[in-house]
């Protein structure tokens, strides 16, 4: 059975640009998200920054399988802005992206493929200008046992180099612990074989 892919590359945080061409300014923002919610709040919060801009084109790219995206050209010709935004996110093989870039006009007509070229650009230094970051996947656990399977539960803790934490050994005991996402099946099997042991996923993350 091969591993299942558990890390991903994706921006630590804020980032900007400023990309210049015949006159026209484009102001690029780019973000780590992990929701089309927070898409929203970083698009709003760009909106209210530049409130009389014309144009806010976008992309994003979510997921650890990274199949959920869109691009969006906020009024300029289709695929000139949304499009190489996104273009920018897979280049640099990124997901949980979140990218604006916001335009004003500067009185000269850059034509669709100056667009696409600003907006690239635009995208690419925004990326550039911040820090990218590798993340694991991690599945949270609570392991719920009783006092008597102490010693065994903290040995397969302990030989799989898995620490623990919020702990509460009483008669009835539990504990949090932290696994990544490709040795999660492996842990569940060795800890499903431990006598009155319930083990519970919390959140993946």
């Amino acid at each position: 059975m091969s591993q299942a892919k558990d890390t991903y590359r994706t921006l630590k945080g804020r980032s900007e640009s400023l990309y210049k061409v015949k006159g026209s300014k484009h102001f690029g923002y780019a973000f780590p998200a992990y929701s089309k919610e927070e898409v929203s709040e970083h698009l709003e919060t760009i909106k209210k920054e530049h409130h009389s801009a014309r144009h806010h084109c976008y992309a994003y790219r979510l997921g650890l399988d990274k199949d959920v995206y869109r691009a969006n050209d906020d009024g300029e010709p289709s695929n000139s802005a949304g499009k190489p935004i996104l273009g920018q996110i897979q280049s640099f093989d990124l997901t949980n992206v979140f990218i604006v870039v916001v335009r004003y006009f500067g009185g000269v007509k850059l034509g669709v493929g100056g667009l696409i070229d600003a907006y690239r650009n635009a995208a690419k230094m925004a990326i550039e200008s911040g820090d990218i970051v590798e993340r694991t996947v991690m599945n949270t656990y609570r392991i719920n046992f009783e006092y008597p399977q102490m010693s065994e539960v903290m040995g397969l803790l302990k030989g799989s180099g898995l620490e623990f934490r919020d702990q509460v050994f009483e008669m009835e005991c539990s504990l949090l612990t932290d696994v990544r996402l490709s040795a999660s099946e492996t842990f569940e099997a060795q800890m499903n074989k431990v006598d009155n042991l319930e083990l519970e996923l919390i959140q993946t993350a």
